[in-house]
């Protein structure tokens, strides 16, 4: 009998990198894969993303709606409870056999709950990571102790996740999907990337993307503040901005970055791009400028400088290509005038992305199947201590 694996998967960024493992998956014999998707995915206000996997031809099997139209910490909790009753039902209902869940997302933490509760073995991909400016840093390792199976996407990740207790027979370090992508995906010419984008890519232009920062109360606004004057400053740039997630705070900064472009020329913001189009997009950037975890990862693949501002990164690994900046007007310039320079885009292409050779999913559907055919899996977990010198 096949063994049936549910994938859950919240928003656009989780799912460009499960791509790569979904379409694997679906074609091993021994597995029935069922897709669940939740959360941005099903909201109009953050694109309807969901679409975007039907494009890719891939089945989904199960539309479980929770978002609640506000982000704030009241609501965020409430939509955490949304997805423990939904993910409660659809589990009891199909009873799987495994759960996947990648990375710290707050609706992925209530999925991972009602999945302990109804005893379903969880793999979980890219726990161990460090982003100390996020509420993210709590959720991630939270899901790791609910979690049997663990992926990780670097070495340091890998020793945190034993450090946290997990036997290191459950621990891989297999990199990240995000490299698999690159490596594999037919990317947009630039010309089919200016048509699909609406917009002429005649100048230099760069990738914009600013979240909320959950750990630090109030102060997203006046970081966004301060990024918008830096913008200012470049009339010689294009700059193609991608909305926040859905995180507290999210539509007060998608709210404003939509009041700021309505006055610029050389703006254009997009609720979602898209795996494809975002990584196309990357490929002929000049720099990528924000706090999301996409610089650090995929951005050194295309050897373009980076501009990490703030704390929301703060302890993920880094490859040299990024340049990390406080979060004001002048830093920021400083930094973007760094990136521009011949001295620093030589560095830049020269970089060595930290996170893998791209031969990821293979990887994890090895390991997967070691446990779950073989039927290694004992949900009474040993913590592992590590020896006191």
């Amino acid at each position: 009998m096949k063994k049936k694996i549910v994938i859950a998967t919240a928003t656009r960024a989780e799912y460009g990198l499960l791509k790569p493992l979904i379409i694997k998956l679906n074609n091993e014999e021994a597995f029935e894969i069922e897709i669940a998707v939740t959360g941005a995915h099903l909201s109009p206000e953050f694109g309807l993303t969901y679409r975007e996997i039907e494009e890719d031809h891939i089945v989904i099997n199960e539309k479980i709606e929770i978002l609640l139209n506000s982000d704030t910490p009241t609501a965020i909790s409430k939509t955490m409870g949304l997805a423990l009753f939904g993910f409660a039902d659809y589990f009891s209902r199909i009873n799987p056999d495994l759960l996947i869940v990648l990375g710290d997302r707050y609706e992925t933490l209530a999925i991972v709950l009602a999945a302990m509760n109804q005893r379903i073995p969880v793999v979980h991909l890219y726990g161990g990571d460090t982003t100390e400016g996020a509420i993210d840093e709590a959720i991630r390792h939270s899901i790791t102790k609910l979690s049997y199976l663990h992926f990780t996407s670097n070495e340091d990740s890998y020793k945190r996740v034993i450090q946290l207790g997990e036997d290191p027979e459950r621990v891989f370090c297999v990199g990240s999907l995000g490299i698999e992508n690159i490596l594999n995906e037919d990317l947009l010419t630039k010309e089919a990337l200016e048509k699909s984008l609406n917009t002429k890519l005649d100048i230099p232009y760069a990738l914009v993307t600013f979240h909320p920062v959950t750990l630090e109360n109030g102060h997203s606004d006046k970081q966004l503040t301060a990024l918008f004057k830096a913008l200012d400053h470049f009339k010689d740039i294009k700059f193609i901005i991608t909305k926040s997630n859905a995180d507290s705070g999210g539509r007060i900064i998608n709210k404003k970055i939509d009041d700021y472009v309505e006055e610029k020329e050389n703006v254009s913001v997009y609720a979602s791009l898209g795996m494809k189009r975002y990584l196309s997009a990357l490929k002929y950037c000049s720099m990528v400028i924000g706090n999301s975890s996409s610089g650090l990862i995929e951005a050194p693949s295309f050897f373009v400088p980076t501009i990490n501002i703030g704390s929301r990164q703060k302890g993920r690994l880094q490859a040299t290509s990024v340049i990390n900046c406080e979060s004001n007007k002048d830093e920021i310039i400083k930094a973007i005038e760094l990136a521009k320079t011949p001295e620093f885009k030589a560095i830049a292409r020269l970089t060595v992305n930290p996170y893998g050779d791209g031969n990821t999913s293979d990887k994890i559907i090895e390991a997967i199947k070691e446990f779950i055919i073989d039927d290694k899996i004992n949900l009474m977990k040993k913590f592992h201590d590590l020896e006191v010198k």
